[in-house]
């Protein structure tokens, strides 16, 4: 395992999608981060892609910060097992808690909470509350129709054309480790 150059933040699913890539993309990106020395901040859960990217990255001895709301211990089996394992009140404080405890965010296919915790911190950067790079993920094309709405935001006017500079948008785990390495040195 490399010496620690960051903590990156993965979004995801707690379901495994209709894809096996996504599931591969998961699995590829807990070892990718292992093999790079990022710890792993994530939601603690042992199912979906966020178990199948937990798995990996301790699988190959890499570092995992969990945080999880007490009444999500049970649904998304939490994995306590991690390196560290934090227990909050609430989805709110969850969020934050991931949040300050990484230097970039990635987002992989999900679901509504993907999409609530991708828009907060979206939001928080267009606020200039952070600078910390936001990455969606692209697997198989998943992003795309998010990728149209926010385009579609801005050309309505409700936001500015910066918005879309605050997402890089990566087909592969491979163009994300590209780029991570660039904003984690």
């Amino acid at each position: 395992m490399a010496v620690s150059a960051g903590s990156v933040c993965v979004f995801c699913g707690s379901r495994n999608g209709t894809r096996a890539a996504y599931q591969a993309a998961a699995h590829a990106l807990g070892e990718t981060m292992a093999a790079e020395g990022w710890r792993l901040v994530y939601g603690a859960g042992d199912v979906g892609l966020m178990g199948a990217v937990a798995s990996a990255a301790q699988a190959a001895g890499g570092a995992t910060f969990g945080v999880i709301p007490v009444h999500l211990l049970s649904r998304e089996v939490a994995r306590r097992d991690l390196g560290q394992f934090i227990v909050t009140e609430n989805m709110h404080e969850r969020k934050k808690v991931m949040f300050m405890n990484s230097d970039a965010i990635v987002v992989l296919p999900g679901g509504a909470g993907s999409l609530d915790e991708f828009f907060e911190v979206l939001t928080w950067r267009q606020l200039e509350l952070h600078a910390k790079p936001i990455y969606l993920l692209n697997i198989d094309n998943y992003w795309d129709k998010l990728i149209q709405m926010v385009d579609h935001v801005i050309a309505e006017g409700f936001a500015d054309a910066s918005l879309r500079g605050y997402i890089s948008v990566v087909p592969s785990v491979a163009d994300l480790t590209a780029a991570l390495r660039l904003d984690l040195s």
